[in-house]
């Protein structure tokens, strides 16, 4: 395959075992002098926050009502506390909640509302300039959102809708696998296979860019390879290491768009009152996307086995329902307690979504109502 086009890849990432010890030097390097730390209560009660704080200026403040899925009334609060505190840089802490929080914070300390004018669906994204300087370090590896463009965020009126720009990619990231050394084996699961899903779908993305293909093979390569282990074994610092790359590079392919799975993920995300945890719904509804879109894929799902370590012969869809098997990852969207009658609703969000658009293979909304019948 042939094609031209712009390949753009931006920000800094401090990875390794320890790395957590650059903070102070990062943020100098930054000009940060009064960090504004996101993170949330939960991490908050493992004491991780307090040893993070420790690395942070004297002068420093804290904001931990990070909800489970970011929403537009907390990235409000966080935006204002960090305005009204002096803050100059946004310091964000966890996994996906905390970071997409960050990055949302970050836009509307620095632009005027409605938030959702600068949406991607909306045409917001050339309405995004410079924001307050932000640095990540990921607690979990699997939303890589600490090297995305991207984040998710439910609004008031119950969308949720993704907010795309380069400027959103956080300047500096610090990945220090050693944080993740006590998730739980389920969330680990789950993040788990949320990395995966970006590597998988970033490259059967038809967006041409070569740079993202190699690195979401890699990046996939490395999850499949170390997830088991990681759940296994939670103090595996190898295979956590490799799960954390694997994610970070997942976050890095986001830049050729992602498709049908998180398309239909963040709507059921936005559409059910409960919290559902977005690497559990990519999960179940990977392997019948994964299904719909092989026509489309040609020698893709080959590359994709190979950079897996699978037979040929092996069907992908398959393989993917029995690795979430063996995780001890839900089956179905009925074991989540997703009532059947948001189905309708569901498609509409998916087929409104960004990443709906760059499906390899088009996707109408009897399709997409297939695909989730067959997941309940």
């Amino acid at each position: 395959m042939s094609g031209t086009g712009v390949i753009s890849y931006l920000g800094t990432v401090e990875f390794g075992a320890g790395a957590l010890g650059r903070l102070p030097e990062t943020l100098a390097e930054l000009g940060v002098t009064k960090p504004f730390l996101i993170s949330d209560h939960g991490l908050a009660a493992t004491g991780l926050v307090d040893r993070v704080a420790a690395l942070l200026p004297e002068e420093h403040v804290r904001f931990l009502e990070v909800p489970p899925n970011p929403t537009e009334a907390a990235v409000r609060a966080a935006a204002t506390a960090y305005v009204q505190s002096g803050a100059d840089g946004i310091v964000a802490l966890g996994g996906g909640s905390p970071i997409d929080l960050a990055k949302g914070a970050a836009l509307l300390a620095t632009h005027p509302e409605p938030l959702d004018q600068y949406a991607a669906i909306l045409g917001g994204m050339p309405k995004i300039g410079p924001v307050a300087p932000l640095l990540a370090i990921p607690t979990t590896a699997g939303t890589g959102s600490e090297v995305g463009r991207g984040a998710l965020i439910t609004l008031s009126d119950g969308r949720k809708l993704g907010f795309l720009s380069q400027r959103l990619i956080p300047l500096r990231a610090i990945c220090d696998p050693e944080l993740t050394l006590g998730l739980p084996p389920m969330l680990t699961a789950a993040t788990g296979v949320d990395a995966l899903s970006h590597c998988i779908e970033t490259f059967c993305s038809p967006r041409f860019n070569p740079p993202a293909d190699a690195i979401a093979l890699d990046g996939a390569g490395r999850v499949w390879g170390s997830l088991e282990r990681a759940v296994t074994n939670g103090s595996d610092l190898a295979a956590r290491e490799d799960l954390m790359m694997g994610a970070l590079e997942g976050g890095l392919t986001f830049q050729k768009g992602l498709g049908g799975v998180h398309a239909l993920s963040h709507s059921l995300g936005g559409a059910s009152e409960r919290p559902l945890h977005h690497g559990t719904l990519n999960a179940i509804l990977m392997p019948g996307v994964l299904r719909f879109n092989a026509p489309a894929l040609g020698a893709k799902l080959d590359r994709l086995k190979a950079a897996l370590s699978l037979e040929p012969k092996a069907d992908l869809p398959n393989e993917l329902v029995a690795l979430n098997e063996r995780l001890g990852l839900p089956a179905t969207l009925t074991a989540l307690e997703v009532p059947r009658d948001l189905v309708p609703r569901i498609v509409e969000g998916a087929l409104n979504d960004h990443s709906h658009a760059t499906n390899p293979r088009p996707a109408t909304a009897e399709d997409y109502t297939a695909i989730l019948e067959a997941a309940f």
